[in-house]
């Protein structure tokens, strides 16, 4: 059996960086995908070889028993190693014992299973004796479409046949998708290439929690936001994207007219009149949650701040809310008339009030 130069079918060196690799394909996919080349078993049969190879060199622990057994085939056939399905690597194979330095530590043997029983069904003869049990059943939906890796659906899009590649998983365009976790990543999580898209929300809707629908390289997708969410918030849909990357939507709460927002804690300013200041009395504020009843001292001074417990945003992480912090302005009276002032002459008359500037 001919030996099938992966490199070489991307037009990529052996020295290719992922990056390099996932360019070269996508470029070639593009070039030769079967809704632009209708008919033309030619295309057809470059698209599926570009498929093949990229669903080797693109997973590194697959491009590294590639590497090992492409620079000795003959001494792989030699070993009977063309039977469909042997593990090369396996007790009595030709290298048995080789350690790839992956995370599975030394002396570590890779095995790979199909996830639906089909093997490595639509990929040549070279790969299945390679990795008679590669991934190769993998699926990815789009629209109500199934691509499957390694065939030529003409039903599919292009996007539906690109994002299959690989083996990975995408989500259904419109679907919703359950709930997102907020950015908790796992330190031992496999690093991706991340999709971004932006969310921007009101306050209120960030104080109750909401949904926006985002669209990323023409899937769209429904994401819950969470309580108590501030700008620069990250939500990932792991493994969602186009191809199996990420998906992080960022969030953008915009300024409030009436609140300034720090963490979990909110400010706002209470106009109170100037009986209330001087006589007390009670004052409605509203919050996020609803409208309380302030209670305002007599002799309040202009610029004074309450503190109401729990009236603030809702903490992101664990239980309870933040505070609301009400700092009161007093509005003094204006176009007073002969009588008012007189008035307000005789009431000042009666107050001692020490020179406020004294001590400044």
């Amino acid at each position: 059996m001919e030996y099938r130069d992966y490199y070489q079918i991307l037009g990529v060196p052996r020295s290719a960086s992922q990056a390099d690799i996932k360019k070269a394909f996508r470029k070639l996919a593009r070039e030769h995908h079967p809704d632009r080349n209708p008919g033309d078993k030619a295309a057809e049969r470059k698209f599926k070889d570009a498929n093949e190879a990229n669903e080797v060199l693109s997973d590194p622990e697959k491009r590294k028993q590639y590497d090992v057994l492409g620079a000795n085939w003959d001494q792989y056939q030699r070993a009977g190693g063309g039977r469909s399905g042997t593990d090369p690597f396996g007790p009595g194979g030709p290298f048995a014992g080789v350690n790839f330095g992956a995370r599975g530590g030394p002396n570590v043997r890779y095995e790979f299973h199909s996830t639906d029983g089909t093997g490595s069904a639509g990929f040549s003869d070279f790969f299945r004796m390679f990795f008679g049990g590669a991934e190769a059943g993998a699926q990815a939906t789009r629209g109500g479409r199934t691509s499957r890796a390694g065939s030529v659906s003409n039903g599919a899009s292009f996007e539906d046949i690109l994002a299959g590649m690989g083996g990975m998983q995408d989500a259904s365009a419109g679907a919703q998708h359950p709930r997102a976790r907020h950015s908790s990543e796992s330190a031992h999580a496999r690093p991706r290439d991340e999709l971004e898209a932006p969310a921007e929300l009101t306050l209120e809707e960030a104080y109750h929690g909401t949904t926006r629908l985002v669209e990323v390289e023409g899937r769209r997708y429904e994401v819950s936001i969470p309580r108590g969410i501030d700008t620069r918030g990250r939500i990932r849909l792991a493994g969602k994207g186009p191809g199996g990357r990420d998906v992080v939507v960022t969030v953008t709460v915009r300024p409030h007219d009436v609140y300034t927002r720090h963490g979990a804690d909110l400010e706002r300013e209470l106009p109170i009149t100037l009986r209330e200041a001087l006589l007390g009395g009670e004052a409605a504020v509203t919050t996020l949650k609803g409208r309380i009843l302030l209670t305002i001292p007599a002799g309040t001074q202009s610029g004074k701040t309450f503190r109401l417990s729990g009236q603030g945003m809702p903490k992101l992480k664990g239980e309870g809310a933040g505070d609301l912090y009400v700092k009161v302005r007093v509005v003094l009276p204006t176009a007073l008339d002969a009588d008012a002032k007189a008035a307000a002459a005789r009431f000042l008359d009666l107050v001692h009030q020490p020179d406020p500037r004294a001590t400044a």
